[in-house]
């Protein structure tokens, strides 16, 4: 009798569930299917499980294919139950290609190609259905939304938009397993097929691909900046609402739990009053990257100034009184390092980004009885420490953080659409706004609008 094993969470249970186990158990004899349980689930990286752990054991059961069930809540647990139950094959879809070969020491491993164009249609008795997402842009952006973007529940990514043949056909070749359709000629019949965009493209086109998006009536995550005047910011966010569906700009550190809990210390009066925010953002661009080429729209306050604004207007607020520029050019104009200085009237910051000059990527919060310092790369806001005058007084933290940070936001995102996030406090539309206020008073300073 030949034995095969298979995990996963099993979250809105769905046809490409369904289909996979069907392919698993035709591979053998007899099929044990692992349920991960949520706590195990949270470990690993994936946090917005929603259905409970009976209903998900339960779903599979009433699939017909699972000889055995067993729950999964501890790392390691594969190679135990692989020894235990004598099995002769291990199998996962095809996302998880090159993850588990190490098992092939064990018994033979097997990655099932996924289930193309998944139905959004769930199974009798869900009350939610799987979000169809579709990326627009097909850059590194995207790619890495792609292998993030299975750590969250209830969505499939099923298909891209870009009308660069170029950009295609890397996006194609390096993300081959994920089977990902791509329209390259029309915006308006990519958008029918989906129900949420995830807007990767360059940084001119956001604006306009975010408004055709949410008059269509899809939801929207937008990567920085959402776009390059106030006004078209508050034009989007009250065309959201207006429709009725959700619009997030993607800064991703703004969703970490790890930059929520420094959030929480700084606001909780532990340091005092806020006296000065420090940020800094700085990455070596390729030379041949559109951020190093774009002679209009490259540079590194447009690549990366959203990043270093983002906790300097949560933490002081919308209401700045004045912003200076500083930069240091290029030979195309553009700038390869730029320092922002923001007045409030009792505060002041100064946010650092670079694409050509590196510099250290911390987060300094001073106040009036201690400051807090992240230790670079801030965003990810993997430690962090609270200091006062006493030098042998210090407060460390270390948050959890899974990932590269995007699948923070994803899941966010997932659970704004079916109504089961969090107030919208990580980033409000409000202080998206005054992000984009800022990002005008750049473009306009340098002539780009």
């Amino acid at each position: 009798m030949t034995k095969v094993i298979t995990y996963g969470t099993f979250d809105l249970f769905h046809e490409g569930h369904y289909k996979l186990l069907e392919r698993a158990k035709a591979l053998g004899d007899y099929l044990i299917v692992g349920v991960t349980t949520e706590h195990f689930d949270e470990a690993r990286g994936k946090f917005n499980v929603i259905d409970p752990i009976m209903k998900r054991i339960e779903n599979v059961k009433n699939t017909g294919f699972a000889d055995m069930i067993i729950v999964e809540d501890h790392e390691g647990q594969k190679i135990e139950d692989i020894q235990k139950y004598g099995v002769d094959i291990f199998t996962l879809g095809s996302d998880w290609v090159g993850a588990f070969d190490y098992l092939n020491a064990l018994c033979k491993v097997v990655y099932l190609e996924r289930t193309p164009n998944i139905s959004s249609t769930m199974l009798r008795g869900s009350s939610f259905k799987i979000t169809k997402v579709g990326l627009v842009g097909t850059g590194r952006i995207a790619e890495r939304f792609l292998a993030e973007a299975r750590y969250a529940s209830g969505l499939a990514v099923i298909s891209a938009y870009n009308p660069d043949m170029e950009s295609v056909k890397n996006f194609k070749k390096n993300c081959a397993e994920y089977e990902i359709e791509v329209e390259t000629e029309d915006y308006a019949r990519f958008l029918k097929s989906v129900d949420a965009v995830y807007i990767a493209s360059t940084h001119e086109t956001h604006y306009e691909y975010a408004k055709i998006a949410l008059n269509a009536g899809k939801h929207v995550l937008c990567e920085k900046p959402l776009a390059f005047t106030r006004t078209e910011s508050e034009e989007l966010y009250k065309l959201a609402a207006y429709k009725g569906v959700i619009l997030m700009e993607a800064i991703k550190a703004a969703y970490c739990p790890g930059f929520q809990q420094l959030l929480n210390v700084v606001q909780s009066g532990k340091i005092g009053e806020i006296k000065d925010v420090e940020a800094c953002f700085s990455r070596i661009a390729r030379i041949e990257s559109r951020e190093r080429t774009d002679a209009r729209y490259g540079g590194a306050f447009l690549e990366y100034g959203g990043n270093a604004l983002m906790p300097i207007i949560k933490i002081l607020g919308k209401d700045y009184e004045s912003v200076t520029f500083d930069s240091i050019d290029n030979e195309l104009g553009t700038d390869d390092y730029t320092k922002i200085q923001i007045r409030y009237k009792d505060a002041m910051a100064t946010a650092k980004v670079g694409m050509a000059v590196k510099s250290e990527g911390q987060l300094i919060v001073a106040g009036t009885k201690g400051y807090v310092i992240a230790q670079s790369p801030w965003w990810l806001t993997e430690k962090f420490d609270v200091r006062y005058e006493d030098e042998n007084l210090i407060e460390h933290y270390e948050p959890k953080f899974i990932g590269d940070g995007l699948r923070y936001e994803i899941s966010e995102f997932m659970a704004k659409i079916h109504g089961i996030g969090e107030k919208n406090y990580k980033l409000t539309a409000g202080e998206s706004i005054a992000i984009t206020g800022i990002v005008e008073e750049f473009t306009r300073k340098r002539g780009i609008i």
